[in-house]
């Protein structure tokens, strides 16, 4: 990996593929870039992608700090800077979905548009006295058993169980002392209401099996949000089912940056766009089929989870197998 500093910090990243569309992929609490591999090694072949280890994460350094989404989005936007990236389109898993929503609403200049996978965004009180439960938890002794029973009840049955254990071996080498702020600052202390009703981009939110934000009143804050839902996998959806999520992030980009026609890689196999006129603030996106069977789905709903069936279905293009 490649690193820059500042502040004498080591941020290490990625930074892989060429093309006038760039992506920064953002990764969740306690893992790394490497979470993101199958969409680098997708979208490198006609995308500049963009890929870091968040500070006290992976390869980077981890310092005392505070350990919080704006400090996050802020070592981002100076890494950009760097590294002259301008209108990237912001695709955060988890935690890094409240990062890159961050990012597009304090540096606009940044952002082409926005995608969240599987981001906690406005819990419920129920889900958020679990989580005070969980936080006082990780801060004891038993650091490491903790992390790695609450992040095993992400997953589902038919994730595979290989791809679990590796998932949770790298989860837990991340310090205490930085999951535990990192936890409590982007779960219980963070409000997104602020930077939510402030970004302006298309956004994008992409559920798993258990959805883990209220989608209705992110849509009051963000007209604009488009959802989409994946099929068997859990929280991890990028690596258990990463041809859904491909498809899923390249009709996001085509339906809401018209000028990114794509390339051999494209979604669409006609290479076609929605018609002008289109109102794509209230598309759902999702894929349907397996193998050579695959459909991207866009039909037109209220934001709410999509549903698992065929009715309303408004457009359908076989996908490549």
């Amino acid at each position: 990996m490649k690193r820059l500093y500042r502040d004498n910090v080591a941020f290490a990243y990625e930074d892989v593929g060429s093309g006038s569309q760039p992506f920064l992929f953002v990764h969740g609490w306690t893992c790394n870039h490497n979470f993101f591999a199958p969409q680098i090694e997708y979208f490198s072949r006609f995308h500049r992608v963009i890929a870091a280890d968040l500070c006290g994460h992976g390869a980077s350094d981890a310092p005392q700090r505070q350990y919080t989404v704006p400090e996050f989005a802020d070592d981002l936007a100076w890494l950009c800077g760097e590294l002259g990236v301008e209108r990237a389109v912001l695709v955060g898993h988890s935690m890094g979905g409240l990062i890159a929503l961050q990012l597009a609403a304090t540096h606009p200049e940044l952002s082409a548009a926005v995608c969240l996978i599987d981001s906690v965004v406005f819990p419920s009180d129920a889900f958020i006295a679990q989580l005070e439960l969980l936080g006082d938890q990780l801060a004891g002794a038993a650091y490491i058993q903790t992390l790695q029973l609450a992040a095993g009840a992400l997953f589902i049955e038919t994730d595979d169980p290989v791809r679990k254990a590796h998932v949770l071996a790298e989860m837990a080498k991340t310090s205490q002392h930085v999951a535990v702020p990192a936890f409590r600052n982007h779960l219980l202390d963070y409000d997104a209401s602020r930077v939510a009703r402030a970004c302006r981009v298309p956004i994008a939110y992409i559920a798993a099996s258990n959805l883990m934000a209220d989608l209705g009143q992110f849509k009051q804050l963000c007209p604009q949000l488009v959802t989409a839902q994946t099929i068997g996998s859990g929280h991890f959806s990028l690596l258990e089912v990463p041809e859904q999520v491909n498809a899923m992030l390249e009709g996001f980009v085509k339906i809401s940056l018209p000028r990114d026609r794509g390339h051999a890689a494209s979604a669409f196999r006609d290479g076609s766009s929605l018609k002008p006129g289109t109102n794509v603030s209230n598309t759902v996106l999702g894929v349907m089929g397996s193998g050579s069977e695959r459909f991207l789905c866009l039909t037109q709903g209220s934001g709410e989870q999509p549903a698992r069936g065929r009715p309303g279905l408004k457009s359908k293009k076989k996908l490549q197998p």
